[in-house]
């Protein structure tokens, strides 16, 4: 039995000063692999080398959708590093309106720009999107449903109801679970949960954040992930293999990977950089 961590951020410093300690902890708890999630222009890089100095380790380029003080990314950035073997999706990127700090949802239009030049990246290179919203869901349902089909991912981290999850689904996203659905005030999400088949389902920790019962509270970790399979088995009536098994499955299918090999299965397209 292997579990793998479909979002963390192993670059920030919490985790990245203790990084040999951290994958010790993922291999005495079979996480197998764990995508290492951009979340600045000036962050690519350092995501990038981290899953160079590990096999078990894969990256994503893009640009958070709540860092103002980020250099914008480009379309040409997005799709050049998109040619780099260990980067495996584009994000996180999406819509966040939750600290709007006195302004209008109006005056957000820097996020949605930022938020179509990830789509078109992903049109174009055929990665999966890495999708953060927050207060902001249907705006981001929104700009994906114009696209009209042509990319797909996650909904990582997902926090909304079972409207919203049934709508990315219709989109072909999938939904990815954090050690939120471990909190005693979660009970909505984990009917969300249930409801979710478990062939759309991810789990990821968001580490260092978020850490689940029984660490809640703690700078979480990728070796932690499985008490959020944990909740899914118990939720779904399964035993915790069967979704282990599965949530894995689903990692290699979107991300194109085999975890056990430690190799690509599915190349992005890479269509010749745009220019800046």
């Amino acid at each position: 039995m292997q579990f793998v961590d479909s979002h963390c951020h192993l670059s920030f410093p919490e985790l990245r000063e203790r990084l040999p300690e951290i994958l010790q902890t993922m291999a005495q708890a079979r996480v197998a692999a764990a995508l290492c999630i951009s979340t600045r222009t000036e962050e690519i890089a350092e995501v990038v080398a981290l899953a160079e100095e590990d096999p078990r380790l894969w990256a994503s380029a893009g640009v958070h959708p709540d860092t103002e003080d980020s250099p914008e990314p480009d379309l040409a950035l997005l799709c050049e590093w998109a040619r780099h073997p260990r980067v495996v999706a584009l994000g996180e990127t999406g819509l966040d309106y939750y600290r709007l700090n006195g302004r209008s949802v109006a005056d957000m239009q820097w996020q949605r720009d930022r938020f179509q030049v990830h789509l078109e990246a992903a049109r174009l290179t055929t990665l999966p999107l890495v999708i953060h919203t927050r207060n902001a869901s249907q705006d981001t349902l929104s700009q994906l449903r114009a696209l009209q089909g042509g990319v797909g991912g996650v909904f990582h981290c997902f926090t909304e109801t079972a409207e919203v999850a049934r709508a990315a689904l219709d989109l072909g996203f999938m939904i990815s679970f954090s050690g939120i659905v471990s909190f005693r005030n979660a009970a909505d999400l984990r009917e969300v949960a249930r409801f979710v088949p478990l062939d759309r389902c991810l789990i990821e920790t968001d580490s260092p954040y978020l850490a689940p019962v029984p660490h809640r509270g703690k700078v979480n970790q990728p070796g932690w992930v499985p008490h959020v399979a944990e909740v899914l088995a118990r939720e779904k009536g399964l035993d915790l293999e069967a979704v282990a098994q599965a949530t894995t499955a689903n990692f290699e299918q979107l991300f194109g990977v085999d975890v056990q090999r430690q190799c690509r299965t599915r190349p992005a397209r890479l269509p010749t950089p745009p220019a800046a």
